[in-house]
């Protein structure tokens, strides 16, 4: 697994600490900070990253130090047995490494790590506590969870994700507020591929993308369904595979191969419309958008 970040601010203050560098992970806009510490971990840099946790609600931490004493590598431990998945910290301790006549260069050793496996479990047991809904949960964890297998084992330049227990999965593009993701929709039997637009700037990066309508559709081989949602917040531009039974594990293999084939074209034929998207663009502000 790996993340596409964005960067935002170094020197970032979130409450009364200063962050050392603060990204956005273009998958799903969470905020993710890496704080550098250049000798061996201690309480003070502990309570900052509980204060950024905090402060941020939805972060990834990235901790590197010199050396990690014990005590801070098994409270990095606990912050990851005790929070939800929206609370991720990683413990890394760096060395310098020089082989030969070669400049020296950093090596990072993962001391702690999230149990990604772990907080996805949990948060489908807190879904199956629901009854009917929570078996309409396991069943998108698990539908995504052979996704996300088929598409780490294919050539494709997307990296995959944890699956989530809902009805979407979102994958970085290499824009915050831009996403491929995926969808599916059980009562009317279908799912799809779709380039999604949120925040503050999408519509203007939808429009700036409908402009360059018939030069998507014509690199992709086929017609797409663009929606710009006029009266809502996001937008989106989708290609949907109809009149399928997402209930048929037997079916699941040839529905993945399918979101996956196309999902890599989509990224291979948006992700450099994406990066060369204006940002100076005003945007209007609707209402937030609901998925459907």
């Amino acid at each position: 697994m790996s993340i596409d970040l964005e960067l935002e601010a170094q020197e970032r203050s979130v409450g009364p600490f200063r962050a050392d560098i603060l990204c956005k992970d273009t998958a799903n806009g969470n905020w993710v900070l890496v704080e550098n510490q250049l000798e061996r971990t201690d309480h003070t840099h502990l309570g900052q990253l509980i204060t950024y946790a905090a402060g941020l609600q939805a972060v990834t931490i990235v901790w590197v130090a010199s050396r990690f004493a014990e005590e801070h590598r098994a409270a990095c431990d606990w912050l990851n047995e005790v929070t939800d998945e929206k609370i991720r910290v990683f413990g890394l301790e760096v060395e310098l490494w020089r082989i030969g006549a070669s400049p020296a260069a950093p090596k990072f050793n993962v001391v702690c790590k999230p149990n990604n496996w772990s907080k996805s479990v949990a948060s489908a047991k807190r879904g199956l506590e629901g009854g009917s809904a929570g078996s309409i949960l396991e069943m998108q964890r698990n539908y995504w969870t052979a996704f996300e297998e088929l598409l780490a084992s294919s050539s494709t330049p997307i990296n995959p994700v944890s699956p989530p227990a809902q009805s979407w999965v979102a994958h970085g593009i290499g824009r915050t507020g831009v996403g491929l993701n995926l969808a599916m929709n059980t009562k009317e039997n279908y799912a799809r591929v779709e380039i999604y637009f949120s925040g503050s700037h999408a519509k203007s990066n939808y429009a700036q993308i409908e402009q360059r309508k018939a030069e998507v559709e014509a690199s992709l081989g086929e017609p797409l369904h663009w929606q710009p949602l006029p009266q809502k917040k996001d937008c989106r531009i989708s290609l949907a595979l109809t009149n399928i039974d997402l209930t048929d594990e037997d079916d699941w293999p040839r529905q993945h191969q399918w979101l996956v084939e196309k999902m890599t074209s989509f990224y291979h034929v948006f992700r450099p419309l994406v990066l060369s998207l204006k940002r100076d663009i005003a945007a209007p502000v609707g209402n937030d958008e609901s998925r459907t």
